[in-house]
C-alpha cells in the first residue's frame, strides 16, 4: 500500500529513509494521473520491505511540489539517501519504473 505523503511527514518519511522512496506527484483531476494509479499501487506491495512508495497529492501539498519543481503531472521521482536520483513525468509501464526503483536498491 502507497503511503499518503504531505507537508508534515515528507520529510521524516522520504528524506530521511534508509531505503529508496519512489514518490508519485498527483491529482484528483488528473486523467494520466489516474491511469498510472494502479501501478503505483502495485509496485508498492511489489517493493514492500525494500523500498517506500508514496504519493503527494499536489493540490493539497503545494509546498512540497515548488520545492521539487514539479510542473507536470503525474511525476514521479525516486528519492535516495534524501536526494532526487531519478524522474519520470507522464505515465509509463510497471516494468520502466520498477526497473528505476530496482536500480536504487
Amino acid at each position: 500500500m502507497t503511503v499518503e505523503l504531505n507537508e508534515r511527514n515528507f520529510d521524516e518519511i522520504v528524506v530521511k529513509s534508509d531505503k529508496p522512496v519512489l514518490v508519485d506527484f498527483w491529482a484528483e483531476w488528473c486523467g494520466p494521473c489516474r491511469i498510472i494509479g494502479p501501478t503505483v499501487e502495485e509496485l508498492a506491495k511489489e517493493f514492500e520491505g525494500k523500498a517506500i512508495v508514496g504519493k503527494v497529492n499536489v493540490d493539497e501539498n503545494i509546498s512540497v511540489a515548488s520545492k521539487y519543481g514539479i510542473r507536470n503531472i503525474p511525476t514521479l521521482l525516486i528519492f535516495k539517501s534524501g536526494q532526487v536520483v531519478d524522474k519520470h513525468v507522464g505515465v509509463a509501464s510497471k516494468s520502466v519504473l520498477a526497473e528505476k526503483l530496482n536500480k536504487q536498491l
